[in-house]
């Protein structure tokens, strides 16, 4: 079998820590693993299943013989290195938003739109963690009914900030609420903001899952209003969603398409239903609580999901995204 060069750009953090998992518990066929991060970072050991690994700071030089980085680290910082990536040859499979609404990038939800990835011209994107869990549970549904209007409240985990909204919380619940990562103590509080406000008073974060959602799905009209809400959980966003499709559909039906999804786990009895407590570091979007608007009642429903922000939502992704281009040798 074919073996790898790669690298995880963010080597030290939550989600690059989560990539390091899912590629030894995946069997990934890696020939050499590089994990890159920051001065400060640099030195550090990382263990996992009694091996260590040490993190190097990384350096436009850092890329001669990878053949796949998989990019955990900021927007401005990965746009910065892009260059140094390219000149070596390396495909990079990026998490920030950097390059998500670029034309010509692919951006892929792999239980979705797989087949983009054969455009790629050594990028490829993650979508935001949000963007992935709503329409990895809704996707079934689409394809059979044809989604035309979406209303989305989302309840988003601390790890969504990484590795330090994760301290934040922690240091807040034993008392200290001095707060750095968020505007306001997260600490028993919900905070309605989540990026910065733009011209329309919608966030950056509310307006990802529109713009997002119509690259991915291909559909230019698709209307999404969504709020953002950064909730204290430490990890596991939870959606609330209103979907209109342009053809009939019922709760039935709709149970039968998600029961047989990939990547979906259906929990709905009304005795149990998802809750961060059951999706946190698990690979599936979990869905339940499926309703009948009560006034459009045959195009319309409600549902609820949850999933791992730093697993589906941004890690696994991006293996998934490298198992699909050594898979298909892209």
């Amino acid at each position: 079998m074919k073996t790898y060069n790669l690298a995880i750009l963010g080597g030290s953090g939550a989600v690059g820590y989560e990539m390091l998992k899912l590629l030894i518990d995946r069997n990934f066929p890696i020939k050499n693993l590089y994990l890159f991060a920051s001065k400060k970072s640099a030195g550090k050991k990382i263990t996992y299943k009694d091996k260590s690994y040490i993190i190097k700071e990384l350096h436009n030089s850092s890329f001669k013989d990878i053949d796949i980085v998989l990019g955990a680290i900021d927007a401005k910082i990965m746009k910065s290195y892009l260059p140094a990536i390219m000149q070596d040859g390396a495909i990079l499979i990026d998490n920030s938003s950097a390059f998500r609404m670029e034309k010509g990038i692919p951006l892929v939800i792999p239980e979705i739109n797989p087949q983009d990835i054969y455009t790629h011209k050594g990028i490829i994107s993650n979508p935001n963690c949000a963007t992935i869990i709503a329409l990895t549970a809704l996707y079934p549904l689409h394809q059979h009914a044809h989604i035309k209007r979406m209303i989305v409240s989302t309840y988003q985990a601390v790890s969504g900030a990484g590795e330090k909204g994760i301290n934040e919380l922690k240091e807040q619940i034993q008392g200290s609420f001095a707060h750095q990562v968020f505007p306001y103590p997260i600490a028993f509080n919900l905070i309605p903001q989540i990026g910065d406000f733009e011209q329309n008073d919608y966030t950056s974060e509310e307006m990802k899952m529109q713009n997002e959602g119509r690259k991915i799905l291909n559909q230019n009209d698709l209307s999404i209003s969504c709020t953002c809400v950064r909730v204290p959980v430490y990890r596991s966003h939870s959606l609330s969603i209103y979907v209109e499709f342009e053809k009939e559909i019922d709760v039935s039906t709709a149970k039968n398409l998600l029961a047989d999804a990939k990547g979906v786990i259906l929990l709905d009895d009304n005795t149990q239903y998802p809750m961060p407590l059951y999706s946190s570091e698990k690979d599936d979007v979990y869905v339940g609580r499926i309703r009948q608007d009560l006034k459009n009642k045959n195009h319309a429903l409600h549902l609820w999901c949850c999933g791992d922000q730093l697993r589906k939502g941004a890690a696994l992704n991006a293996v998934q995204i490298a198992e699909l281009l050594i898979k298909n040798h892209v």
